[in-house]
């Protein structure tokens, strides 16, 4: 069988298939309309699709990620969260940008991870990078996912299209540090999200 060939009976076999994978996320809510940027997992109270599977899964497998079941994030659901703007100045240029987006725990809320805490976030990017802190740090750092730097969207493959971000100058124990050691906990071209109670 010819790739063309299998891949018209794939799609056949998705199509037929579809209202039974459908009936089996009753009470998971509705999988994402558009294309997911963002895949949050662990302890979280809504979830919109089943486990990590490898095969489809690729970068997600490779970053060796693993849940039974999570919830996709796509750009129209963050785009509909209320709009935080930040002017921080970054590392990559030593300027001062604008960056905009919803706020972290909003985000957080939405899928129902806790409240605040000892409760660990581990974020993941698209190069590999990865980090770990609190949600108490995320609160307290005012961490915003930007969608937005200068009034354009952050493309893939630059620093977005997300990119977990704060304003260092305005937080005291990171505004004396060099500009280099200001943004660890700030993935660009991040992807994923681990939530993991203390």
């Amino acid at each position: 069988m010819d790739k063309r060939q299998f891949l018209a009976s794939a799609a056949v076999l998705g199509a037929t298939a579809a209202p039974a994978f459908a009936s089996k996320r009753v009470g998971q809510g509705a999988c994402a309309a558009s294309p997911v940027v963002l895949t949050i997992a662990g302890a979280i109270k809504r979830s919109n699709r089943g486990a990590l599977d490898p095969a489809f899964d690729q970068l997600l497998a490779k970053h060796q990620v693993k849940f039974s079941q999570a919830y996709g994030v796509d750009l129209p659901l963050i785009a509909s969260m209320p709009v935080v703007t930040i002017k921080p100045t970054i590392e990559y240029d030593a300027r001062p940008h604008t960056l905009s987006g919803p706020l972290l725990s909003d985000v957080l809320a939405h899928v129902g991870a806790p409240g605040a805490g000892s409760t660990q976030i581990v974020m993941r990017a698209v190069d590999g990078y990865a980090v770990m802190t609190t949600l108490d740090k995320v609160h307290d750092y005012r961490m915003i996912v930007a969608t937005h730097m200068d009034g354009k969207p952050l493309p893939l493959g630059g620093l977005g299209p997300l990119w977990v971000v704060y304003d260092p100058d305005s937080i005291p124990e990171l505004a004396g540090k060099p500009l280099k050691d200001r943004f660890v906990l700030s993935p660009w071209g991040f992807y994923q999200m681990q939530v993991t109670e203390a």
